[in-house]
Parts: C-alpha cells; structure tokens; sequence
C-alpha cells in the first residue's frame, strides 16, 4: 500500500515520531562548505508534535559551522530488526537555551558534558522535519508470498508493507 500525502495526516505525523522515539539514534547528513556530505551519528532528545526534532550537540562540532553556512539537513533512522525504516529532511537551526536542555537532560549527557544542562560548550540543535517518509516491511514470508503471486500471475508486486510520506 502507497500513499503521497500533499498535507501532513495528523496520524501519519503521531506513527512518524513514534517511529523515531523508538529508534532513537539517527544519521544526521549535513553539507560542509565544499558541499560535501558529512554523516554523524546523533541521539533524538525530543520529538515534538509540531515537527521538530531537538538534539545536543558541542559549540565546537564540525556541524556548527556547517549549519551556519547551509542549514539544509537529512536523518536517517533504521531498525532492521523491526524492518522499520524512517528518512527526514528539514532544516537545523543551532541555539543555546538552558531552560530547554534542562527539560532534555539525561544523566548519560554527563559524559559529554559534565557540567550539565549549563555546560557553556553544550548546543541544541533544532531540526523542524520539511518531508518524511516512512517504512514498514513485514516479515519474510510476506516477501515470499508476494515472490509466489508475482511469480504465478507475471505481475511484480507492489509495494509490500506500508509507507507514508508526510509533507
């Protein structure tokens, strides 16, 4: 089952953000200024109803001065465990807010920062999601299933599982 969406569905928005609450950790692609990809990657804090998406980072990390010069960014999300697959595109924006990364904080952000939610190196980034899309493959036998009906009919199957694109 396919479906292009020209608006975002509100459910199709709840399943993509339950989807990367339950992955977590994403690759985040961003240009560097030879227009280059760089990939990291990068541990979602908060995935917020209104689209966003909220991660720390350090002041000093190549993707500051990547962000200022292009604020254009991708993340990828996989769970091959689950055959479950997300890609976001959208934009990032960097800002200090010790209120914000209060509400963020976990204690394994200790590590990277040890003077916490104030540590004076610690950076959000922001990326409000532009376009998402999501997939959901079934286990193997539906593979083979949709392999017998292809094979027996002479037509390919579609797409097997369920994807979503939100816009």
């Amino acid at each position: 089952m396919l479906q292009k969406m020209s608006h975002s569905d509100p459910g199709d928005s709840a399943k993509l953000g339950e989807l990367i609450r339950g992955i977590r950790v994403g690759l985040l692609t961003t240009m560097d200024r030879d227009g280059g990809f760089h990939t990291r990657p990068v541990q979602t804090l908060q995935v917020e109803a209104d689209r966003a998406l909220w991660f720390f980072t350090d002041w000093s990390s190549p993707k500051v001065d990547e962000l200022h010069h292009d604020v254009r960014v991708s993340l990828g999300y996989a769970d091959p465990a689950k055959n479950v697959y997300v890609a976001v595109t959208g934009s990032g924006r960097l800002i200090r807010d010790i209120q914000k990364a209060k509400e963020l904080w976990s204690i394994e952000q200790r590590a990277y920062y040890p003077e916490g939610p104030e540590d004076e190196r610690l950076a959000l980034l922001r990326v409000a999601i532009e376009r998402a899309e999501y997939w959901i493959a079934p286990g193997g036998v539906s593979y083979l299933v949709a392999a017998v009906t292809a094979a027996v009919t002479g037509t390919p199957a579609g797409v097997v599982g369920e994807t979503r694109k939100i816009e």
